[in-house]
């Protein structure tokens, strides 16, 4: 005789499954009720910048004047004075400093590099608000790019210019 090693089948409590219409699984935005006095959102001026490896994207937002880094404050981002003076150069020029808010989002390279990039970026999205704002932005220098990069190392040498140690014999 031959014994069967099947388990028996357990029995669970009975479950209904339930009807769920079709229409409340799908998810559709609400509209939304328009007051009389909301008044139009102002876009942010936006504004890319780079210097050496950094680059920075910028938003201006109509506001306080407040500056944020990488959703980091102004001051905790750029720890040196100097800094902090050439991201804010583009605003001192054009006497805008207390009327936006500047959110930046700056990666790559160093600090120097990227309050460089930020400041680029900072005045190039004032251009873009204010087109009367060029000829005080290009007098200070602030829409020139800086197009110093690190060189690039070629082969047979030891770096981009510096070569390996030659050797008579």
């Amino acid at each position: 005789m031959e014994q069967n090693n099947v388990p028996e089948p357990v029995s669970t409590p009975d479950v209904t499954p339930v009807p769920v219409e079709v229409e409340t699984l799908a998810r559709t935005p609400k509209p939304k009720a328009k007051s009389a006095s909301a008044q139009p959102v102002a876009p942010a001026l936006l504004g890319t910048g780079r210097r050496r490896e950094a680059i920075a994207r910028v938003r201006l937002i109509a506001g306080t004047g407040r500056i944020a880094i990488n959703n980091r404050p102004f001051d905790q981002y750029f720890p040196r004075e100097t800094l902090r003076l050439l991201v804010k150069q583009p605003l001192i020029v054009t006497q805008q400093l207390g009327k936006y808010d500047v959110l930046a989002n700056a990666e790559g390279g160093g600090l120097a590099g990227q309050a460089g990039a930020v400041r680029l970026g900072i005045a190039r999205a004032l251009l873009q608000g204010d087109p009367t704002l060029k000829t005080s932005l290009r007098g200070a220098g602030l829409l020139t790019r800086d197009p110093r990069m690190k060189e690039r190392k070629k082969y047979g040498q030891k770096g981009a210019r510096k070569r390996f140690q030659w050797t008579k014999r």
